[in-house]
């Protein structure tokens, strides 16, 4: 149905002088998406509350409604052209009226479209350069549709791959886009049940949350209309700093069926966690937080353990806001499990005595297209101390890679064998009594693989190259000799 308009809308992009990378065609077709998407909404409601009996308040004012700016129509239903904006016209029009005008809604709830509409203007700028090409695309996102089922199911997988080429065309990868194979693996493992508070607090393109929804939605036979209404008002709750993820990340969940995502615009480093009091907690935490060294003092500050590794103050801020009995999967560098720092330390001792790190998955290089860095999966309960950690680490008999992604059929040993943490030659438990009380090194040693030989020290080697010179100076002078005589 739509597979076609996506790639028309990208050629236009591509031709356009404003437009130079994937990541921009993806933020451009998402503004444009978004009202197209609100006009749809907007309507839907309006004639549910005509049903009703009554008069339905419009969100936009009527010069700022699709149909008026961005696709009037004439009485065959048909675009005007003696309407319609175009060129110079349509650009000034987007640039000095239309943006301005969204950039002034503000709510504070951020399950509300008013919020959303604010938050998503107020940094996003429109990027088409031409006016021209601008109206080819409106003429284009007109034909779209997000009122049935089926436009929404589609328009979701459409815009799915558009986050992950996106994600691919990146040096971080990983920063937009988390392998769906691997979130449905954490779901799967952490099992969410309707009615719980789900968080993501560095929540990019909102995968986990879309899959979250997608596993409570498709694992039930059929859910009342309150459920539904728990599903969309009291169960996702997101957080994302940058303006492009956010509006992806709002697009994203739209399109998956939430009507007004709960995702706040900002960041969670920002918050003191000693002020996160229990009606802040959540039950479930699914997370793929940003790696990186560089935190300033003063989002430091906000963390007992200091330190300037983003993924680590995030984990802080996961534990702390975690309900007691609560679940989490949350992805990290594989060097959180064995650095001596510290900070690192620290970490682990707080995580083992505060909650039962039940299982560690241990993920292969090129797991993340475009992330050099070799992760783990921490799954954990809070509320009572860790006794045993189950490992299993996934061995795959192929290089992982964007031609070559991680799949679902990849993962699912770990997924049956983490049912009874069973062991395997894939998988082993260690007590926790048995690891290093000084260091909570949790490195990944898996003891069906044998011992790797271990490295020689640098001396160890320079002094065999020294005998093995020796040897070769005593061959050549033998030769020499013999050529002599």
């Amino acid at each position: 149905m739509f597979e076609q308009a996506f790639k028309n809308i990208d050629s236009i992009l591509h031709t356009d002088s404003g437009s130079a990378t994937e990541l921009d065609y993806v933020e451009q077709t998402s503004w444009i998406l978004f009202l197209k998407y609100l006009d749809d909404l907007e309507a839907t409601k309006k004639k549910e509350m005509a049903l009703a009996g009554k008069k339905y308040d419009y969100i936009l004012d009527p010069q700022y409604r699709w149909d008026v700016w961005a696709c009037p129509k004439g009485a065959d239903g048909k675009l005007d052209h003696q309407k319609a904006l175009e060129g110079d016209d349509l650009k000034e029009f987007v640039n000095q009226k239309l943006f301005p005008y969204l950039k002034k809604f503000r709510a504070e709830e951020p399950d509300t479209i008013e919020y959303k509409i604010g938050e998503i203007f107020s940094e996003l700028k429109n990027k088409i350069s031409s006016g021209y090409k601008l109206r080819e695309i409106l003429n284009i996102v007109d034909g779209m549709h997000f009122r049935l089922y089926e436009e929404k199911h589609e328009l979701s997988h459409l815009y799915e791959d558009k986050i992950r080429n996106m994600g691919n065309a990146g040096r971080n990868g990983g920063e937009y886009y988390t392998p769906r194979p691997l979130i449905k693996t954490i779901v799967k493992v952490v099992a969410p049940k309707i009615g719980q508070k789900i968080y993501d607090g560095a929540c990019g393109s909102a995968g986990f949350l879309v899959e979250a929804y997608n596993y409570l939605t498709e694992n039930q036979a059929k859910l009342s209309s309150s459920q539904m209404e728990t599903l969309q008002k009291k169960t996702f709750y997101g957080k994302e700093i940058k303006s492009l993820a956010y509006i992806i990340g709002i697009m994203n969940m739209i399109l998956h069926g939430i009507e007004a995502p709960n995702i706040r615009h900002m960041n969670s480093l920002a918050e003191n966690i000693n002020d996160i009091q229990e009606k802040d907690r959540f039950d479930v935490i699914l997370a793929n937080p940003p790696f990186g060294a560089g935190i300033g003092r003063e989002i430091q500050q906000n963390f007992p353990i200091k330190t300037g590794e983003t993924a680590f103050l995030f984990l802080q801020h996961f534990i702390k806001i975690l309900k007691a009995g609560g679940k989490a999967g949350i992805v990290i560098k594989n060097t959180f499990l064995s650095n001596t720092d510290n900070a690192s330390v620290s970490l682990r001792k707080l995580l083992l005595e505060s909650c039962n790190l039940h299982t560690i998955l241990d993920l292969p290089g090129g797991a993340f297209a475009g992330a050099g860095v070799k992760t783990v999966v921490l799954f954990f309960e809070k509320g009572a101390p860790t006794k045993k950690v189950w490992f299993y680490q996934l061995n795959l008999a192929r290089n992982l890679g964007k031609t070559n992604p991680l799949n679902e059929k990849d993962l699912a040993e770990f997924v049956e064998l983490q049912k009874t943490k069973a062991n395997s030659e894939n998988s082993w438990s260690v007590d926790v009594k048995d690891i290093d009380q000084a260091t909570f090194d949790l490195s990944v040693k898996n003891p069906n693989k044998g011992e790797e030989k271990k490295l020689r020290e640098p001396g160890e080697i320079l002094e065999e190259m020294r005998k093995l010179d020796d040897e070769t100076n005593v061959v050549i002078q033998e030769i020499r000799k013999t050529i002599n005589n």
